[in-house]
């Protein structure tokens, strides 16, 4: 099992949302994820147009694939995370300050970077969201 200790040091100060300003693991193994996006398993968009509802789609994807190697969500070690609005960055916060104590309840939340990008690889989506996680 891997040893993952995630930090704030206070030389960085305080983070800004839900998220740690770094991560320290001792492991065997790494899983990365590819970018999840709010398609279900026959490949359809999930909330077309409802950010929430992709947001729910994105993170049960990522809680699969980690699912599928024996992993949770003590397991990731970083988050990148990328929008298409700016606008939706209040959302996404939210989002995690609802969800997140529940997936990870020792409060330790991985670090994230957030990006704004153009587009996704297709129109309706809004949310990807990328993931390095320790075994």
């Amino acid at each position: 099992m891997a040893d993952i200790r995630i930090l704030n040091p206070d030389v960085l100060g305080k983070p800004l949302g839900q998220y740690s300003q770094l991560t320290r693991v001792k492991a065997s193994e790494y899983l990365f994820l590819a970018g999840q996006l709010s398609a279900n398993k026959a490949g359809e968009v999930v909330g077309r147009d409802d950010f929430d509802a992709q947001c729910a789609q994105v993170f049960a994807n990522i809680e699969a694939a980690l699912q599928s190697q024996g992993a949770g969500w003590g397991n990731i070690v970083q988050f990148t995370t990328y929008l298409v609005h700016s606008q939706d960055i209040p959302k996404f916060m939210a989002y995690r300050l609802r969800e997140f104590p529940r997936m990870f309840p020792n409060g330790a939340y991985p670090p994230n970077t957030l990006l704004m990008v153009d587009r996704l690889v297709q129109e309706p989506f809004l949310v990807e969201v990328q993931v390095v996680a320790a075994l």
